[in-house]
């Protein structure tokens, strides 16, 4: 008999967290097997939620303390460059051991302790639901990461332990069937969280954003990877039921930034963030108590990594056109205003106006440094920096310092509910004009586009030369409105053109506008020599070669996991 121990499947991590600003979570410490569940623990509510609070842990925002979160900073994409080396495929050879697999594994044990001991509790029929559908959103959420990393994972069902022998070396699960256990997960989890209106904790609402961006993944998957309309169309049709369920709830708040820039103070200050139309699901920081440090990487004067020519490129003019199309001056030239200063902002201003939150008005790069009124002066990897997450207001003590920024992270809100809602219809072929009125026209609003044209036909009818991508141009335009407005958060581009099967696009062998950035051939001479393109572009590939192979769909299985256990194979092209 096998004695080995799978860590991934059984390890459980003993970590402090903070829900929001409000909610410190006791340190009562996980039960680490399963001979510590036992009802009377898990049928004091006040343990129950205790460990439901260390779920939170695993939204990680914009990170806690000094580590980085999940918006911005180092995600594979063709939006942004590194600041010191472009960004590469995230293994290129199979990993000893990898976080990516025991991560979830540990998540999914903690989710299945709290199932298991709950449903042995003497609690009421209504408080177990309630608890036993958080764990079973957080299960949904782990299994998720696993799927759109490796594929065919095992599914685990149960809070393993060394004698589960069957469970522990069992065979990876086709991937089809692990995504329907999340379907019914969510599912649950939707029908038994209880209501409550604090949009720092789970709720139903949370639930189904989520199930959403699930949905979406897999309708998408269906489609493009497995050339299977019936399970492709089922997705689709769940992640509209799921958006709609809720998007009349979350109406688009007239300011883009607020969803970045909402920060709160020791005294209390300001929290916009919890107070936002659009927010249903957010992590809180406060001043001297829980802090991050998102503007030492949107910030820093040892250089950041700004946005590339292509990911500018995708904003369309205020005429909702593409440069290809529009009326507009569709220059990308900046406007030199001396040797140390080039300014943009003459091209923002007749573009969509998310551009203009996203990056500054002047570009910045190794020679040429910049600051904005509460920075010092920094340089960007392409010349565009990164303002997305900087609030002006916030001193320049704390935006150039780790961790004492108090900026609050959104995590889901009504912009991605809205794109996703407008995706999932156009894929269905069921998207109509009244339907870009009531989730597009908002949005546009918004970036002060004009709307007055905004149809399906108009959309259909741009047809920018740019798509390269083998969709229709409704398609392809309903995408580019999701690139833009969700561009840096949350790694959520790099999952987009996974499930697209569009990952080739993160080759700039074939791709050159993702290594290139700002223009820059109006500037000194001395500023650019070397690190300027042919056609007068910054340089940003840092003289790295970043080339597409199709098994980077999906990562390669850990050696210490293969080892571990017989019945697992490696993915495709890593054997």
């Amino acid at each position: 008999m096998k004695s080995k121990y799978i860590f991934g499947l059984l390890a459980v991590g003993t970590a402090m967290s903070l829900v929001s600003c409000d909610d410190f979570i006791d340190d009562n410490r996980y039960p680490l097997d399963r001979q510590t569940v036992n009802p009377e623990f898990w049928s004091n509510d006040v343990n129950v939620q205790n460990q439901i609070n260390y779920f939170y842990e695993d939204y990680s925002g914009y990170g806690n303390g000094s580590g980085g979160g999940d918006f911005y900073w180092s995600w594979l994409s063709d939006d942004q460059a590194g600041r010191t080396k472009f960004a590469d495929w995230t293994f290129t050879s199979i990993p000893a051991t990898s976080g990516s697999w025991t991560a979830p594994y540990t998540e999914i044990r903690r989710a299945n302790l709290v199932i298991e001991g709950v449903e042995s509790s003497t609690l009421n029929d209504v408080a177990k639901a309630n608890f036993i559908a958080q764990a079973r959103l957080h299960r949904a959420r782990s299994f998720y990461d696993l799927v759109r990393r490796y594929g065919d994972v095992p599914l685990v069902t149960k809070a393993l332990d060394p004698t589960d022998q069957a469970e522990l070396f069992g065979a990876r699960t086709p991937r089809n069937q692990v995504m329907d256990y999340v379907l019914a997960d969510l599912d649950y989890a939707v029908a038994n969280i209880g209501t409550q209106s604090n949009k720092t904790q789970f709720s139903k609402d949370m639930a189904q954003a989520f199930k959403l961006e699930v949905c979406l993944y897999e309708g998408a998957y269906a489609k493009y990877h497995q050339n299977d309309k019936a399970r492709s169309d089922k997705f689709y049709g769940e992640a509209v039921k799921a958006g709609e369920a809720i998007a009349t709830r979350y109406p688009i708040n007239s300011s883009y930034a607020s969803l970045y820039q909402s920060f709160r103070t020791a005294g209390g200050g300001f929290n916009g963030i919890t107070n936002n139309s659009e927010i249903i699901f957010c992590k809180t920081y406060a001043e001297g108590v829980f802090m991050n440090s998102i503007s030492d990487y949107s910030n820093a004067s040892d250089g950041v990594a700004g946005i590339t020519k292509d990911a500018f490129d995708a904003f369309v003019f205020k005429d909702g056109l593409p440069a290809s199309k529009t009326s507009y001056n569709k220059t990308d030239h900046g406007t030199v205003e001396s040797e140390t200063s080039i300014s943009i902002a003459n091209l923002l201003d007749v573009r969509d106006q998310r551009l203009s939150v996203i990056t500054y008005d002047h570009i910045f790069f190794p020679g040429l440094t910049w600051a904005a009124s509460n920075t010092v002066g920094q340089w960007s990897s392409t010349g565009y920096g990164v303002a997305k997450f900087n609030n002006l207001t916030v001193p320049q003590s704390v935006v150039n310092e780790i961790n004492k920024n108090y900026l609050c992270a959104p995590l889901f809100w009504g912009g991605r509910l809205y794109v996703g809602i407008l995706e999932a219809k156009a894929e269905l072929g069921t998207l109509t004009d009244a339907d870009l009125t009531k989730y597009m026209k908002p949005l546009w609003n918004r970036a002060g586009i004009d709307t007055s044209k905004l149809t399906v036909a108009f959309l259909n009818g741009i047809n920018d030369p740019k798509n390269n991508m083998g969709v229709s141009s409704l398609i392809y335009e309903i995408r580019r409105l999701r690139r833009c407005e969700l561009m840096l958060d949350d790694g959520i581009r790099y999952w987009d053109l996974v499930r697209w099967h569009q990952l080739d696009k993160l080759d700039f062998t074939t791709n050159p506008d993702i290594a290139k950035g700002a223009y820059i051939a109006d500037a000194p001479a001395d500023i650019t020599a070397g690190k300027m393109t042919a056609d007068g572009y910054y340089n940003c590939d840092w003289g790295q070669t970043r080339k597409f192979d199709k098994k980077y769909y999906f990562y390669p299985i850990p050696q210490n996991q293969l080892q571990l256990n017989d019945a697992l194979t490696q993915n495709d092209g890593w054997k």
